[in-house]
């Protein structure tokens, strides 16, 4: 006599695409809520002390059921060292550690801008081409002076790094093609100065002279986040 199966198959009393519908309804109720406000559903470290990324981020995912802390916010205060030869690599970096921490998911970003004419530079080593601030858009339009307006063309880059407490990791890429401009406009997070001098592809305003929608549109940490929304 054989084992006996561990399941049992039950006929369907309705279409399955019925019970589908239904499934799909009683998620969405879990989610929202019968009373339609968003319920907590995951919990986010994002590995930076970054005010203005957090902020950005936050904004990216309200209303996602995705609450967003930061490193500081969740007790970890020590900086990872960016030594990596990729976005990619500083991403995952960071992630990780900020996941080994504190035992949840954490996301890490790492961007820059990569300027065609002096050869993708300063690309991953945008933070530490030439300090912070203005003294890094000074230093910059100092490498860009003599070239024509033409030639200007950049791209800012992003990768998005999602890794979870089991060991699954993933990453997110966005890109913003446009130009550099050579004089500053609109005012822009001292921790994002190149906003002040980016125009994006199609567009008459630097990122910084754009409101904060505008810009999470067209900017590439908004497409990687925005991918890393769509994920969940």
């Amino acid at each position: 006599m054989g084992c006996k199966r561990p399941w049992v198959q039950v006929p369907l009393a309705r279409p399955v695409k019925t019970i589908l519908k239904e499934i799909v309804f009683f998620v969405c109720c879990q989610k929202v809520g019968f009373s339609g406000k968003v319920v907590l559903l995951m919990k986010l470290i994002f590995a930076t002390h970054n005010p203005g990324k957090i902020k950005e981020m936050q904004e990216l995912l309200a209303g996602s059921g995705i609450e967003v802390l930061s490193a500081d916010e969740a007790g970890v205060n020590e900086d990872v060292v960016e030594d990596g030869l990729t976005f990619e690599e500083n991403a995952l970096k960071k992630a990780r550690f900020v996941c080994k921490k504190t035992g949840e998911c954490a996301v890490a970003d790492d961007s820059g801008i990569c300027i065609n004419a002096l050869n993708g530079a300063p690309g991953v080593f945008t933070a530490r081409w030439a300090g912070e601030g203005n003294d890094l858009i000074d230093f910059t339009l100092n490498q860009i002076k003599d070239i024509v307006e033409e030639n200007l063309g950049a791209q800012f880059r992003c990768f998005v790094a999602l890794v979870k407490p089991d060991g699954q990791e993933f990453l997110f890429e966005g890109r913003s093609n446009g130009r550099l401009i050579k004089e500053r406009r609109g005012t822009a997070h001292p921790k994002l100065p190149y906003d002040q001098i980016f125009i994006p592809e199609g567009h008459i305003q630097t990122f910084a002279e754009m409101s904060h929608e505008e810009k999470h549109e067209l900017s590439h940490r908004g497409q990687a986040f925005k991918k890393l929304k769509d994920f969940f």
